[in-house]
């Protein structure tokens, strides 16, 4: 099974519309979708009967801060078991709405990834049956993996700078 083929497949079920930002990297494909065609491309890959893409390796949190309108992502790594075939796919929102549909009724796994990317995230995924902090502290209004807190905490003056080579 090529790539290509996929993105044939996909191309022509859901358009050029739906289906953009095609590319590969080290042979896996990377395809970008909408929020709103995310749930029926992964259902289509899942049940296709060549494709059969029904292991989610990953699903992971992603913040761009100068994507205005796009600012947060998930990405969904698939895997072909049986066509030994890995898929990436990508999605954005803006981050004054960082909605994406829940996968779990597909993936039981996607449970605890979806919980971890709201965690740090703040990506909400409408549906998901106990979407709550995962690892960090209930307490937390805040979400930490976001660009927008500083690598280090400035206020400290216990760190010798020449050994971390500033």
């Amino acid at each position: 099974m090529e790539n290509q083929q996929i993105t044939d497949a996909l191309l022509a079920q859901f358009g050029a519309d739906a289906v953009f930002g095609i590319g590969e990297s080290h042979g896996i494909l990377q395809v970008t979708t909408t929020v709103e065609t995310i749930v029926p491309m992964i259902h289509f890959l899942y049940a296709h009967p060549t494709f059969k893409f029904q292991f989610l390796t990953d699903l992971a949190g992603i913040h761009f801060p100068d994507a205005k309108g796009q600012e947060l992502g998930v990405i969904y790594h698939l895997h072909s078991l049986e066509n030994n075939v890995r898929l990436w796919i990508k999605a954005y929102a803006p981050i004054e709405a960082p909605h994406f549909p829940t996968i779990t009724d597909l993936y039981a796994a996607a449970n605890w990834m979806e919980r971890e990317a709201f965690d740090f995230y703040g990506i909400i995924f409408d549906g998901h049956p106990n979407l709550t902090r995962i690892l960090n502290m209930d307490e937390m209004d805040y979400h930490p993996m976001r660009k927008e807190y500083p690598l280090e905490d400035a206020t400290r003056h216990d760190k010798i700078d020449e050994l971390f080579g500033r």
